[in-house]
């Protein structure tokens, strides 16, 4: 098992090389110039060459990127000249937002998901199994700005249920000393009910607009798999057997194709960070997602290239944490 660990690991080294060549490439070339954007509108030719000059943007390709590593190394991303802060510190600073957003939206999938493909799976073409191909056609279908704009309009607009879209915590609400950055973790550890109960209010909402468009997937996936192992032998022989209907279906069948959902986990868990950019928008949550686009809008070029690089890396590591599961759940794989 070490030694299955100690090669996917190295797998991962060359792999981050290349996501920062790609990150900084793509920055390189699309148009803008960050000089101009840094000193202004107003700003005169020699000030700009100036700019340019300090920033290093003078200087050959090879040279930038050498010097783009070394600020990685020793965990430089830059400066974002529309805060005026590191950009590191500003990612960190909303890094948990986004976090717990994504988090409470893989709760949703999994904790509707998953019993819903199973279910439609065991009562093929029943009422169920219809509400499941539903379920699937409308989470891929309907956009999730659609669907955060739609959801707003009933819940908070119409039927007044749900707070206004203003964030992590209601007007008012003294939020809780940060321990984790998550604002639900930390009130439990502050033991502040009040703020809690302004955060899992605010959370609702956006979490089931984001779960809703990978619950449709998962479902999809685990109906299909669950129809596939339902017909195999074994599980044919476990029903002659008379073994519990519980056994059959959740011991045998669920854990038998947990292999593909496992990997649809961390294309999930990945498309989340990165793909929450929307409903953060929808829904003014003070995620990364919100960050990039806010830099975007004033070609602010050091957060998007960060932003990228971020996503890169997650997925990288993500896809890392699903092969270290996969020789978890199937002891075959660890032998390969």
């Amino acid at each position: 098992m070490f030694g299955y660990i100690g090669t996917r690991v190295l797998l991962v080294l060359p792999t981050l090389l290349g996501v920062t060549l790609v990150t900084f490439v793509l920055t390189y070339v699309l148009p803008g110039n960050p000089a101009l954007v840094k000193a202004g509108p107003l700003a005169t030719p020699e000030h700009i060459a100036e700019m340019e000059r300090r920033m290093g943007l003078d200087q050959p390709m090879a040279v930038q990127y050498w010097r783009y590593l070394r600020g990685l190394a020793h965990g430089d991303l830059g400066e974002s000249h529309t805060t005026g802060r590191p950009v590191l510190e500003d990612l960190l600073q909303r890094v948990p937002a986004t976090l717990e957003l994504t988090l409470a939206a893989l709760l949703v999938a999994l904790a509707v998901g998953i019993p819903l493909g199973v279910v439609a799976a065991v009562r093929r073409d029943g009422w169920l199994d219809h509400v499941s191909r539903l379920v699937g056609v409308g989470g891929v279908a309907m956009p999730t700005f659609w669907t955060g704009l739609l959801a707003l309009y009933v819940f908070f607009y119409a039927l007044g249920v749900a707070p206004p879209p203003l964030g992590r915590l209601a007007t008012g609400i003294t939020p809780p000393p940060r321990v984790t950055g998550l604002l639900t973790v930390d009130a439990v550890l502050a033991m502040d009910g009040r703020a809690l109960a302004s955060a899992l209010h605010q959370l609702v909402l956006p979490a089931l607009v984001l779960g809703f468009s990978v619950m449709a997937p998962l479902t999809r996936m685990v109906r299909a798999t669950m129809l596939e192992v339902l017909e195999s032998d074994y599980i044919k022989a476990a029903w002659a057997a008379g073994l519990p209907r519980r056994t059959v279906v959740y011991g045998d069948a669920l854990r038998n194709c947990m292999i593909p959902v496992i990997t649809l986990l961390g294309v999930v868990f990945g498309f989340l960070m990165a793909g929450n950019v929307v409903v953060e928008s929808v829904f003014s949550w003070p995620g990364i997602g919100n960050y990039a686009v806010a830099a975007m809008m004033s070609k602010d070029s050091g957060p998007i290239q960060s932003f990228v690089l971020f996503v890169g890396v997650v997925y990288v590591f993500v896809n890392l944490a699903v092969d270290l599961v996969y020789g978890l759940v199937d002891p075959r794989i660890r032998l390969r």
